[in-house]
């Protein structure tokens, strides 16, 4: 395939480069544009995600190195590794990865569509409703792990398609969908509180776990159900990067530059519902991660526009990472991931809302 290569270097305030743009046309006519920078920071996260996963692949009660680790992961370790290795601790480091990419992906798409770096997933009302789901099975259905889990992907489809008809007037504004989602959000959370007090009390035990939000006794069941919507739904996203960014200019800009403006909004939020429902369905609800993966990957991009990719890659390392030090940092005392999501998720939010507010946006 042929076809032709244009670059072009942005000029900084001092006519310094900040970054190169590489435009590829091919002889179809598609032209894709890669930033420089944001390549490398894709390339970074990715080396960063790999050696995280590594590592906690080490991590426990059989410590191992990493170049043993490696090797298990060849197929030339001993059996007791390999098994460790292939058995036990990879399905969990996979779903860490896969959890933290959809969230990523998921808080990426709400933030740009809603203009607004807390329209998160968790922040309006979806994580909630998948919640919901999932507590409702096991409090009156005393369902299974896999009902729980069909429960949390329902709930949260369920969350989604009502937030976005309050939200519709005319079009769904960023605001509107804010606003209603956090109202949604608090309803969700006293519902979850009332199922809990209904429970008896092992359910009631198993419902509190759950909601922790944990990578604990993942096996290969739960991979490859996420893997495959993982697969479908990430480059889908991917796919609607460029229509994403033109609606961060407004309605009536995109409408001008041809941008189908309901019909992108609503694969995107059906694929970023989808891919969160589905995280929480696998892991349980992780919080903050889908609110500060994006923002932290357009830091370090300094691009702007959603940032789907590094905020994919971001978010798997933050979950890896988050579940690292909970089983590491605290001795014999293992910590549920979610707990650490949320005491670092909760400083970045109190930290956002300060620079939100010095701006002026708040």
């Amino acid at each position: 395939m042929t076809g032709s290569v244009r670059e072009k270097a942005p000029v900084g305030p001092e006519g310094s480069t900040r970054s190169t743009i590489r435009a590829i046309r091919t002889p179809g006519g598609l032209s894709v544009r890669i930033d420089r920078r944001s390549a490398l920071v894709v390339l970074m996260l990715a080396v960063a995600a790999l050696a995280a996963g590594v590592v906690l692949i080490g991590s426990g009660d059989y410590p191992m190195s990493p170049g043993d680790v490696v090797t298990a992961l060849a197929g030339n370790g001993t059996p007791g590794q390999e098994f460790i290795v292939q058995e036990l601790r990879l399905p969990r480091v996979l779903v860490g990865l896969l959890v933290g990419a959809a969230l990523g992906v998921g808080g990426a798409v709400f933030q740009s569509m809603t203009r607004n770096p807390l329209g998160s997933p968790d922040v309006i009302g979806f994580g909630q409703g998948a919640t919901v789901g999932a507590l409702s099975v096991i409090v009156l259905f005393h369902g299974s792990p896999v009902a729980v889990a069909g429960g949390a992907v329902v709930g949260g489809v369920v969350t989604g398609v009502g937030v976005y008809v309050l939200a519709w007037k005319r079009g769904v504004h960023g605001y509107r969908l804010v606003l209603i989602g956090i109202g949604a959000a608090a309803m969700l959370t006293a519902a979850n509180h009332y199922l809990i007090t209904k429970a008896d009390l092992i359910d009631a035990t198993r419902a509190v776990l759950w909601m922790t939000g944990s990578l604990d006794g993942r096996d290969w069941a739960q991979v490859w159900p996420l893997l495959a919507v993982c697969a479908v739904l990430v480059p889908l996203a991917l796919g609607y990067g460029r229509p994403l960014r033109m609606l961060e200019m407004g309605d009536d800009a995109a409408y001008a530059l041809g941008v189908r403006v309901e019909r992108t909004r609503v694969v995107l939020m059906a694929s970023a519902v989808l891919l969160v429902a589905v995280a929480t369905a696998a892991a349980g609800p992780i919080s903050f991660v889908a609110l500060s993966a994006p923002q932290l990957a357009r830091r370090l991009t300094r691009s702007p526009g959603p940032n789907l990719g590094p905020a994919a890659v971001m978010g798997a390392v933050l979950l890896l990472v988050a579940d690292w030090v909970a089983t590491s940092a605290f001795g014999d005392r293992q910590l549920p991931v979610g707990v650490v999501t949320g005491v670092l998720g909760g400083c970045y939010l109190l930290w956002l809302l300060v620079t939100e507010r010095k701006a002026g946006r708040i």
